[in-house]
């Protein structure tokens, strides 16, 4: 089959048994992993990108030829990137300094211009903090008006998580045969989780969130280490918009070493050469399989790609 466009390739990825690290771990259960890091854009994100900017072009709120501006970690301005350039829409797309310089050169060869904003006073290269988001946020704002943009705005728009109530998690579902028990997603946005979530309640699949350790706000915990290098998520957002779905299973933290951990055990036995999400979703997933959901058949999602960190200290000293 001819697609018309690289946008008609950005859903149906493969669902992958972590059958070699459930075994080398000796589980007790199965680990299901999407493989959304092998999108267009290497990353989830492609499927909120698209359906942002393809509602707000029929709804008549992002006109012909206007500019698009949005906040990013690297990942949604990717994958606006490519929408954009594709439908003839210019992207500006705004970023923390924090965030590996991947990002920002792989957003500026997909024709993104990107706008660098300085994290704020004690913030360190490679963890971005909700205090940093903020700066990112307000210079995103004052481009919109300088611009007359349309702010694609991820972390409000509902087309961020309709993208996984009606693609994400019904592949899944498909995929496994109904087989999915629990579901867990580092949270960034909450797009991926509360959508997931959404069509996952009328299916009896149990869904949790995932935090940094030390950056607990979800959970009402520890928030006395703000600081982490899981970049796109643990923003200490104690109520995010997309996460107002039926009720949550829990909330799971990850240390960053574990996170790092799982990573690189993902790359190493499976092949998967995910990024610091893959090894917090994995992570957490090994969590719920030796506690509440021992037995069952947990479903994770590869977030984005570990070519977006070669820079970092998750591949550095490899």
């Amino acid at each position: 089959m001819i697609l018309p466009s690289i946008i008609d390739a950005m859903d149906s990825t493969p669902l992958v048994e972590l059958s070699r690290l459930r075994d080398g771990m000796e589980l007790d259960g199965r680990i299901l992993a999407k493989l959304d890091y092998l999108l267009p854009g290497s990353s989830k994100k492609d499927r909120a990108a698209r359906t942002i900017i393809e509602d707000a072009r029929l709804s008549g709120e992002l006109q012909p030829g206007q500019t698009v501006v949005e906040l990013t970690s690297g990942n949604m301005g990717t994958g606006l990137a490519i929408v954009c350039g594709v439908l003839g829409h210019p992207f500006v797309a705004v970023m923390s300094e924090g965030n590996s310089p991947e990002r920002a050169r792989m957003m500026r060869a997909l024709g993104a211009e990107v706008v660098l904003i300085p994290q704020a006073p004690g913030s360190q290269v490679g963890e971005v903090s909700g205090a940093d988001l903020d700066l990112v946020d307000d210079a995103a704002k004052q481009l919109t008006e300088e611009r007359r943009a349309f702010r694609a705005d991820q972390f409000k728009r509902n087309g961020n998580p309709r993208a996984h109530e009606t693609g994400t998690a019904p592949e899944i579902w498909q995929q496994s045969d109904g087989q999915v028990t629990a579901f867990c997603d580092f949270v960034g946005s909450g797009g991926t989780l509360g959508g997931a979530a959404r069509f996952f309640a009328d299916h009896g699949v149990r869904c949790y969130a995932v935090e940094p350790k030390g950056a607990e706000a979800l959970s009402e915990g520890d928030t006395s280490a703000p600081q982490h290098p899981i970049q796109g998520g643990g923003y200490m957002i104690k109520d995010p918009e997309h996460l107002d779905v039926p009720a949550l299973s829990g909330v799971l933290s990850v240390s960053a070493d574990d996170v790092r951990t799982y990573a690189r055990l993902l790359a190493e036995r499976e092949g998967i050469f995910g990024g610091f999400s893959a090894g917090a979703n994995c992570a957490a997933a090994v969590q719920l399989l030796g506690a509440q959901e021992k037995g069952g058949t947990i479903a994770i999602v590869i977030c984005d790609s570990g070519l977006k960190y070669l820079s970092t200290d998750l591949w550095g000293k490899i």
